[in-house]
């Protein structure tokens, strides 16, 4: 998943879910488009947050794989070959 994907993915879902509290208050779905822009930026922030997260868990997946690999006297590569 890339930083672009996840970010305008998080953003069109946060716009989906303006939509629908509006729909579910029966109010006019154009009638402020700042609270759509707000909604939009914080559910993308998440996004952006959601990918580094992703990142930073493979990294530390790695980081766990080789040190197990070292206790076992093994290479990390044969490692992932046995799972």
């Amino acid at each position: 998943m890339t930083l672009l994907t996840s970010v305008v993915g998080f953003s069109i879902f946060g716009l989906a879910a303006r939509f629908g509290q509006l729909g579910i208050q029966k109010r006019n779905l154009f009638d402020n488009l700042g609270g759509h822009a707000i909604s939009m930026g914080a559910f993308g922030f998440a996004g952006y947050w959601a990918y580094k997260w992703d990142i930073r868990a493979g990294e530390l997946l790695a980081e766990k794989r080789a040190e197990i690999a070292a206790r076992r006297g093994v290479k990390p590569d044969e490692l992932l070959a046995e799972a």
